[in-house]
C-alpha cells in the first residue's frame, strides 16, 4: 500500500467522522476545556496552580495551560471520541469489500490510526485557536508569540492523543476489549498514565510536566517567589483565592525531551499497526471456521445487539389507551436490561446489601457512587439503540413519538432506583431525608443526561466518555458536580471546599499546601 493511498483511505474515513453529530459535540467541548484552563484573573477554579501562583495569561502561559490541558483531558476522554472505526467499517460490510482488496492489515490500521489522530489533532487545532482567543480576552498580555503558543501543543499535547489514538484502535482488535468491557480498562489506564504521566521519572517525558516545573521554578524564585515543584498542581481545583500572577517567558526544551517525545510518537504508531499479528481484517480466510461479524455485533457496541433484537419482540402500544404507558415502559425496560446477566445482578446485589450495614458516611459517599457507576454500560443505550441498530425508521412510526421517549428516560430511572436501593433504605433509616432527596436527584438526573446525550449525539460513546470523569470529579469531593448526595455534612450542605483531580503527592486538592 503506498503513502497516498493510505493518506486517502486515512482522509476518507476522517470526513466520514466529522459529518456526524458527535463531532460537533467534541469540538465544543474542546472549547469549554480552553475555557478552564485560561479562568478569569479572579476565579477560584483553576487547572494548573503553582503553590498558590499562576502565570501572567501571555502566550507561554496561556499556551502551556490550554496544552497540558488538552493532554490530560484528550487522553482519558478522546478515547471514547475516535473509538469505533473498526467495527463501523464491519457493521457498513466495507470490511468485507477492504478483505477482497490488496490492502495489507498494517495499512489498514495505519490508516485507522491517522484517522483517529486527525479527529483528535483536529480537537487540539480548536483548543489551540480557543487559547489564542483567551489571552486576547483576558487582557493581561495582548502581545502574541505563536511558537510560544503553539509549541506545546505539539511537544505536549500532540504526543499523548497520539498515543490515545493507537489504544483505540489496539482496544477494537482485542476481543474482550471490543465492547464495554474495555471502556472500562481505559478508563483504569487512562488514569493511570495521566498520574503517573505527571512524575520526574515518568516514560518518554510523560505529560511533560517535570520540564514545566523546574522552568516555573526557576522563574519564581528570581521573583522572589517561594514554591517547589512538589507545589504543582495539574487538575480541577478549587483554591481558597485567586492565585497570584507572575511573569513566565515559557519552557525551554532540551533536546533530549524532543527526542523523547519523537519516540513516543513512533512508540504509538507501533502499537497501533501490532494487532496486524492477529487481526484478521475481516477475511474469513484468516478466521477459519468463523463468519464476518454481523453488524450488530461487531465492535465496542456488541452488548448492544441483544438489545437490539429484542426490538422487535416490544409489544405494540395503542396511543391513547389507558395503560398504555406502562406496557410501553415495561417494553423499554425489557430492551434496556436485555443481556444483563446474573453475575451483573449478583454484584449489585451483594453492594447493596452491604450498604444497608455500613457506616452513613460509607453508604452516601462511597457505595453510592460505586452502585452508580456500575450501570454506565447500560444506561449508555438510552436514546441510542434505534440508531445504532438500525431501527429509527420503523420507531418513527410509533404514534407517539414523545411517550416512547419518556418512557426510555423512566425506564433508566427504574434502574437508578434497583440500584441504589440500599443506600435510599439505610438513609431512610437513619433519617436522613436530605440525602433521600439527593438520591431522588441523582436517580433523575443520571438517565436523563444519557438520554440527552444519545439523543443529540446518536451515540453511546459520549456518555460513556463524560460519566466516568464526572463520577471521579465527585467521589474526590468537587462539590459543584455532587449529583448524589456525596459531597455533604451531617446537616446536608456541600461539606467545604472541592478537591482535584491530581496526585496524592503534589498539592492538596482542597488548595491547602500538603
Amino acid at each position: 500500500m503506498t503513502g497516498s493511498s493510505l493518506l486517502r483511505l486515512a482522509a476518507g474515513d476522517f470526513r466520514d467522522r466529522v459529518r456526524r453529530p458527535v463531532y460537533a459535540v467534541t469540538l465544543l467541548a474542546a472549547v469549554a476545556l480552553g475555557y478552564l484552563a485560561v479562568p478569569a484573573a479572579d476565579s477560584r477554579w483553576v487547572i494548573i496552580d503553582v503553590g498558590g501562583n499562576r502565570g501572567v495569561y501571555n502566550s507561554a502561559w496561556v499556551g502551556a495551560a490550554t496544552a497540558l490541558a488538552g493532554a490530560l483531558w484528550l487522553t482519558v476522554g478522546g478515547f471514547w471520541v475516535v473509538r469505533g472505526g473498526i467495527a463501523r467499517d464491519a457493521a457498513g460490510r466495507v470490511g468485507e469489500i477492504l478483505a477482497a482488496t490488496p490492502l495489507r492489515t498494517g495499512g489498514y490500521l495505519a490508516a485507522k490510526f491517522l484517522a483517529n489522530l486527525l479527529v483528535l489533532g483536529s480537537m487540539l487545532g480548536v483548543l489551540a485557536g480557543t487559547a489564542l482567543v483567551l489571552q486576547l480576552v483576558r487582557g493581561e498580555d495582548r502581545s502574541v508569540d505563536p511558537l510560544a503558543l503553539l509549541g506545546p501543543f505539539v511537544v505536549l499535547a500532540l504526543p499523548m492523543v497520539a498515543l490515545t489514538a493507537a489504544a483505540a484502535v489496539l482496544f477494537e482488535t482485542v476481543p474482550p476489549l471490543r465492547a464495554g468491557f474495555g471502556n472500562a480498562v481505559w478508563f483504569v489506564v487512562s488514569l493511570a498514565v495521566v498520574l503517573g504521566g505527571q512524575s520526574a521519572n515518568a516514560p518518554l517525558g510523560g505529560l511533560g510536566v517535570h520540564q514545566l516545573t523546574q522552568s516555573l521554578s526557576e522563574a519564581l524564585q528570581r521573583q522572589q517567589l517561594v514554591a517547589g515543584e512538589s507545589e504543582f498542581s495539574l487538575g480541577l481545583t478549587q483554591v481558597p483565592q485567586p492565585l497570584h500572577a507572575f511573569a513566565w517567558d515559557g519552557a525551554q526544551f532540551t533536546g533530549g525531551f524532543l527526542l523523547a517525545r519523537v519516540a513516543l510518537v513512533l512508540f504509538a504508531a507501533v502499537l497501533a499497526v501490532l494487532p496486524a499479528l492477529w487481526f484478521g481484517r475481516f477475511d474469513p480466510a484468516r478466521n477459519p471456521g468463523r463468519a464476518v461479524p454481523e453488524p450488530a455485533a461487531a465492535g465496542p457496541d456488541a452488548e448492544l445487539a441483544p438489545a437490539a433484537a429484542s426490538f422487535g419482540r416490544m409489544p405494540h402500544t395503542p396511543p391513547v389507551r389507558s395503560g398504555a404507558f406502562g406496557r410501553l415502559l415495561a417494553g423499554q425496560t425489557r430492551i434496556l436490561l436485555q443481556g444483563v446477566r446474573w453475575p451483573w445482578w449478583a454484584v449489585t446485589a451483594v453492594t447493596g446489601a452491604a450498604s444497608l450495614a455500613a457506616p452513613l458516611p460509607v453508604t452516601t459517599g462511597l457505595l453510592l457512587p460505586a452502585l452508580w457507576l456500575w450501570p454506565v454500560l447500560i444506561w449508555s443505550r438510552l436514546g441510542t439503540q434505534q440508531v445504532e441498530n438500525g431501527l429509527e425508521e420503523l420507531l418513527a412510526a410509533h404514534p407517539a413519538p414523545r411517550l416512547r421517549l419518556l418512557a426510555d428516560w423512566a425506564s433508566g430511572v427504574l434502574l437508578a432506583a434497583a440500584t441504589g436501593l440500599g443506600p435510599l433504605v439505610r438513609m431512610l433509616v437513619a433519617g436522613d431525608t436530605a440525602g433521600a432527596g439527593h438520591w431522588l436527584a441523582g436517580a433523575l438526573f443520571v438517565p436523563a443526561l444519557a438520554l440527552g446525550l444519545g439523543a443529540v449525539a446518536r451515540s453511546h460513546r459520549p456518555f460513556q466518555a463524560l460519566y466516568p470523569p464526572l463520577w471521579y470529579l465527585l467521589v474526590n469531593q468537587v462539590a459543584p458536580v455532587d449529583f448524589m448526595g456525596a459531597v455533604r455534612t451531617a446537616a446536608g450542605r456541600p461539606d467545604g471546599p472541592a478537591r482535584c483531580w491530581s496526585p496524592p503527592s503534589r498539592r492538596s486538592c482542597s488548595g491547602r499546601r500538603s
